[in-house]
């Protein structure tokens, strides 16, 4: 008869075959795009061949990552971002964390505000010229929405923009939402 410590022993020796089972994966994964990538270069033209690249990639690269990633070229220069989670990572989180960021963007002012922001409107005095204001403190009330919850950044007193981590990311918002 096993006793708790044998089946703690089990469990850990079964996670970690798992884990070097991933990573031996992951790794002929690699040597195999190494030799493809030597017999042939491939850039984002020929991407269309192919319509899940970016997955498959990613999944040989990365496998159980979640990713979002962009190459934009915004009035304030070109962005190239990534980021990435496991997903195990993600669905471990406490999610009651991401409301506020999420809620500060729950607005159509505030998501017009952000475009136009983005898009190179960036006084207080400009933003002020558009039709959804009745008086400033309206729009300073999103405007201190969007700060607090860091989709905007004020480098200096009535100016705003964008920080360049949050672009791809608004991006990939207003993707999936339009999808």
């Amino acid at each position: 008869m096993k006793n708790e410590s044998d089946h703690e022993i089990e469990h850990r020796v079964d996670r970690l075959e798992r884990e070097v089972e991933r990573l031996r994966k992951q790794f002929e994964g690699r040597q195999a795009d190494a030799a493809s990538a030597a017999a042939a270069e491939t850039d984002a033209s020929d991407a269309p061949a192919d319509p899940l690249w970016f997955v498959n990639t990613l999944g040989r690269y990365a496998p159980g990552v979640v990713m979002m990633a962009g190459a934009v070229e915004v009035p304030v220069g070109p962005v190239r971002w990534q980021y990435g989670l496991h997903a195990d990572d993600l669905l471990a989180r406490d999610w009651s964390e991401l409301a506020r960021p999420i809620e500060a963007l729950g607005h159509p002012v505030r998501l017009e505000l952000v475009r136009r922001i983005l898009n190179g409107t960036q006084t207080t005095a400009e933003l002020l010229e558009l039709d959804q204001f009745a008086s400033s403190g309206q729009l300073y009330h999103h405007l201190r929405q969007l700060v607090s919850a860091g989709w905007l950044t004020s480098p200096r007193r009535g100016h705003y923009e964008v920080p360049v981590s949050r672009i791809v990311p608004l991006l990939v918002l207003t993707m999936i939402a339009a999808s």
